[in-house]
């Protein structure tokens, strides 16, 4: 179900690894890692981590899946944008989002104007192995992930290169990723 991680407290004598004054949003096709690089980098901030489609399934008390199934791609986005407004007002956190969140141009627009945008990417192989692993994505139901995925990104990425930071994710620890993103929002 929904999670919403509480920053972690610093221990004794550790500090946060940098201090941001507005939430941190985080954009990218599908499997690239929004959210379990969302939490690392989270905990290394001190602040809240938030996961938008947690959120969502949350709020309409049903899966991604069955949104999708009952009410179409349409509603769906609406819903997303709605939540995700809520999640970026209030104290500064680290949101997911999901791989279309950012493709709507009225949640892009409030992305850009109230967060700091990060487009984690990576080259579709990759992509296609992380989600070959868990059979819940929507779009992927029954089709090829390598070419799903290939024209998603074709349409998508030129979207997701309006983010503030562009961050490689490859096939390297996760904590690397998070490391970059903190040295790119130290700059």
């Amino acid at each position: 179900m929904a999670e919403h991680h509480e920053p972690k407290k610093p221990e004794f004598g550790m500090q946060a690894a940098l201090i941001i004054d507005r939430p941190v949003v985080l954009v990218g096709m599908m499997g690239v890692g929004k959210t379990s690089i969302g939490k690392r980098l989270a905990a290394r901030l001190c602040v809240p981590f938030a996961d938008a489609d947690d959120e969502i399934e949350k709020a309409a008390g049903l899966s991604i899946t069955e949104i999708f199934a009952k009410f179409g791609e349409e509603y769906f986005r609406d819903g997303e944008r709605r939540v995700i407004a809520r999640l970026i007002e209030g104290e500064p956190k680290v949101i997911a989002t999901g791989g279309g969140a950012f493709v709507n141009g009225g949640t892009r627009a409030l992305i850009l104007e109230r967060a700091t945008s990060i487009w984690l990417n990576a080259d579709v192989k990759v992509l296609a192995n992380r989600v070959s692993r868990r059979d819940h994505r929507p779009l992927l139901k029954g089709k090829d992930p390598v070419t799903v995925l290939t024209d998603l990104g074709k349409l998508r990425n030129p979207i997701y290169a309006a983010a503030n930071l562009h961050i490689r994710s490859d096939t390297a620890p996760h904590m690397r990723t998070v490391e970059t993103i903190l040295k790119a929002l130290s700059a």
